[in-house]
């Protein structure tokens, strides 16, 4: 018999989830990180009542896939309304969606604009709902929803845009103030970006940084220590081709033969290394300018045209480069390569992908996974962010920075990192070497901060120095941010009297610190802080200095179960610099009455810290 009863509450609790789970496992997809980003996520919402907060992973790490999970998640977990905020870009925003349809989520995801009839009700149903972070979509977004009851927002890239660029002004920026009234008072706000400094210095909706999720990159993932590595052994032998630029000039030569050797790359890999053809791409980054996408546009229109026609006088001249571009890298193989290259010269499509693309019909897809043999990106901020370049063979960086460079920003720009391992000693990287070695420091930078986040003791510090830049600094909060504390500390452990015996012993500073980190663990004391301070010592073991440690029981400002304190505990007169006259970096081991330690780094020199004293309540 009919009975209308079996047909209510049909929303299946729980399953949306682990049905995405499964099949990203039969699909083979490394679903460990996702798991341990959804459930921290829900940790935070459920049992710590955490209304705000980041989810934070390095560029291309598959961010998007742990962003689908979540949202099957919050749903399952009785969650209404989840809006997916994307940056101001059709493109974007359609790609996005397209894998957030495809995915099989239950809702079915609309575009905001899908919404907005009146014959459309809201209530009573379960949404999914993507909006650019664009003031006009915002306000038809918030006229239709208003702020519903069970809203979690989930905010990609979540450093652009939406932080409060006037928050030293006491005002609010445009998209800051919409997206708060879209959260209300009840609404769940989850930040997504692998550039979190901004949220945490700027206080974006106050974020709670001592609640933030880590999503960990999968085994698969190239991403800094490849192509930025610490140690000056892999720096000068890198497992993939770094091509250093001239820091003056911008001769259409060089990316002239940046596209040729390119040329070259998929040849051989097409000719000799896969068992089928493969499509591969190159991005051209620029300074950022449309100016500057046309000129290099027409650039490798000239080049292909040249090499497409055989009257033209540049055509031997082109094809004998490619020639001996061939014969130097792989020997023996120059014939077959650039018979591959000159056979296959009109299989290329050229795609310049910038703020006008809202205006014109072309496709994303067609550059970022590849649909011609030779696939050519021009590009400059708008792949920045958000964009995922698969089967990307060679990135080339026109243009040099003349000024400070900003971390989040060119953080970002590392398009080149990803899925890339299958080919990686084939990947050419053609960059101005003052900007690879800012770029690169930059990176180090962000590690030691990503690091001091995952430690757990409380609010992360960034770093700066004359030539880079945490954040832009409009977007500091200048009421909780400190500027000048100038050291970062590690994960606590058990004091014991061995700690003291090594650094009482006669040997060398770096001996002891290797000793110390062997005795108390590489989370305790990182490799890559040691490895830092190696190359950042003019003067090897007089560079460094290895204090005695300490009791902070005596600190009556100071956090006796976190060891921490608002101002640091290394001053001048710790630093002991009769002892250490030519030390730049202090490390120092600083222990609680219940024998918890943590050790502590700090540089004396142009570096600074930046740390958000902003204290959460966590009873």
């Amino acid at each position: 018999m009919f009975n209308i009863d079996d047909y209510r509450g049909r929303v299946r609790k729980q399953e949306r989830y682990t049905r995405r789970i499964n099949q990203l496992q039969d699909k083979n997809i490394y679903i460990n990180s996702i798991e341990a980003a959804v459930d921290g996520a829900i940790l935070n919402i459920k049992e710590k009542n955490t209304r705000s907060f980041v989810i934070y992973g390095e560029p291309q790490s598959g961010k998007t896939e742990m962003m689908i999970a979540l949202t099957a998640r919050l749903l399952d977990e009785g969650m209404k309304t989840v809006v997916v905020l994307l940056n101001d870009n059709v493109q974007l925003l359609n790609q996005n969606l397209d894998r957030f349809r495809r995915s099989g989520l239950d809702p079915a995801p609309k575009n905001f604009a899908e919404i907005l009839d009146p014959a459309i009700q809201l209530s009573g149903n379960e949404w999914v709902i993507f909006c650019k972070k664009n003031s006009r979509d915002l306000r038809k977004l918030l006229d239709k929803l208003g702020s519903p009851e069970g809203l979690a927002v989930i905010d990609d890239e979540a450093d652009f845009a939406t932080p409060n660029a006037k928050v030293n002004k006491g005002e609010r920026t445009r998209i800051n103030q919409l997206v708060g009234e879209l959260l209300g008072t009840k609404g769940i706000y989850i930040g997504v970006t692998a550039t979190p400094a901004r949220l945490d210095l700027n206080n974006t909706f106050e974020n709670d940084n001592e609640r933030w999720v880590d999503f960990p990159a999968h085994p698969d993932y190239t991403g800094q220590d490849v192509f930025f590595p610490l140690s000056a052994e892999h720096l000068n032998d890198p497992p993939f081709i770094l091509n250093l630029l001239p820091d003056s000039g911008d001769d259409p030569r060089f990316l002239r033969e940046a596209l040729f050797r390119f040329f070259v790359n998929v040849a051989h890999l097409n000719t000799e290394i896969n068992d089928h053809e493969k499509n591969y791409s190159i991005l051209i980054h620029t300074s950022g300018k449309k100016a500057d996408h046309t000129e290099d546009y027409k650039n490798v229109v000239k080049t292909l045209n040249a090499l497409k026609n055989e009257s033209d006088r540049n055509f031997e001249k082109f094809v004998k480069e490619i020639w001996e571009i061939a014969q130097k890298r792989y020997p023996g193989r120059e014939k077959v390569i650039t018979d591959y290259v000159v056979a296959n010269r009109s299989r290329h499509t050229i795609i310049v992908m910038n703020s006008d693309i809202d205006k014109k019909v072309v496709d994303f897809n067609s550059a970022t996974s590849p649909s011609t043999l030779f696939t050519i990106a021009i590009g400059g901020n708008i792949v920045s962010r958000g964009v995922t370049f698969d089967n990307l063979l060679s990135m080339f960086f026109t243009r040099d920075v003349k000024h400070k460079i900003q971390q989040d920003t060119y953080i970002q720009r590392a398009r080149m990192f990803g899925v890339r391992g299958q080919y990686i000693r084939y990947f050419e990287l053609s960059i101005p070497g003052q900007l690879y070695f800012d770029w690169h420091k930059c990176f180090i930078f962000h590690k030691l901060s990503l690091e001091s986040i995952r430690s757990g003791n409380g609010s992360p510090v960034w770093l700066e120095d004359s030539r880079i830049a945490s954040v832009s600094s409009n977007s500091i909060d200048k009421a909780t941010v400190s500027m000048d504390k100038g050291e970062m500390s590690f994960e606590l452990f058990n004091y014991i009297p061995a700690i003291e015996e090594i650094i009482n012993s006669g040997k060398g500073s770096f001996d002891k610190l290797i000793e110390l980190k062997k005795l108390i663990g590489h989370s305790k004391l990182p490799d890559y802080l040691i490895q830092y301070i190696r190359s950042m010592s003019p003067r090897m073991d007089e560079s460094l200095a290895i204090h005695p440690s300490r009791s902070i029981t005596g600190y009556h400002d100071a956090d006796q179960k976190k060891i921490e304190r608002p101002k640091g505990f290394i001053g001048r007169s710790d630093l002991e610099l009769e002892k250490f006259p030519h030390a730049v970096h202090h490390i120092k081991v600083l222990f609680n009455a219940e024998n918890k330690a943590r050790v502590f780094y700090k540089y004396v020199g142009s570096i600074r810290f930046l740390k958000n004293l902003k204290q959460f309540s966590h009873d």
